[in-house]
């Protein structure tokens, strides 16, 4: 990422990550993919361009949701930024690289997926915020909703490690506990003051 299919398909300009441990492969593939609208850069963090791919479809969910209930501006990036310190804070756990979450694959998938009309992920949460419940609004999507099953594997990420990822832990509530949104808005914001690093 970033890059969703619709736009890529037009052939609007375009960049993306190839991860692999292979330098070879990956300089392969950057030959065959790169044209006039379409620029892939080389990296050998596999395992934290995995984790940002997978990770961003839980605050696209969130953010869907924020759209919907009118929370503005500053709540929505604030939820991306916050978002991408908690993938950095595991991806780094885990091994993976530090720049890697701030690149194209990192902060870049993570802000086209929070803000796309394209986002299957952003979509669905937009239907939690219109108050459907998390079975009603998956019977509205045609396509998976990646960010559903990834939710549960990332709060037993969070609980195996003991990172301090409250926005993956209240977006797992919301979504397996039936936890009201705006109830895990409130206790986000009543968090104890702390340094933001």
């Amino acid at each position: 990422g970033p890059s969703h299919a619709e736009e890529v398909a037009l052939g609007l300009p375009t960049a993306l990550t190839i991860a692999s441990l292979s330098g070879d492969l990956a300089l392969e593939t950057q030959t065959l993919l790169n044209t006039a609208t379409l620029r892939a850069y080389t990296h050998d963090d596999v395992i934290g361009v995995e984790l940002s791919a997978a990770l961003k479809n839980i605050f696209a969910i969130a953010c869907g949701a924020c759209d919907e209930l009118g929370l503005g501006d500053n709540t929505k990036a604030a939820l991306v930024t916050r978002g991408l310190n908690e993938i950095a804070l595991l991806g780094e756990q885990l091994g993976g690289k530090t720049q890697t979450f701030y690149g194209l694959a990192g902060l870049g998938d993570l802000v086209v997926t929070c803000f796309s009309q394209h986002s299957r992920n952003r979509t669905f949460g937009a239907y939690i915020g219109q108050g459907f419940s998390v079975e009603e609004a998956r019977k509205k999507m045609t396509m998976v909703v990646e960010g559903i099953p990834t939710a549960l594997s990332a709060y037993q990420l969070v609980q195996k490690l003991g990172a301090e990822c409250p926005i993956i832990v209240e977006i797992y509530r919301m979504l397996y506990l039936g936890k009201p949104i705006k109830t895990s808005i409130q206790e986000l914001m009543a968090r104890p003051a702390k340094n933001e690093f």
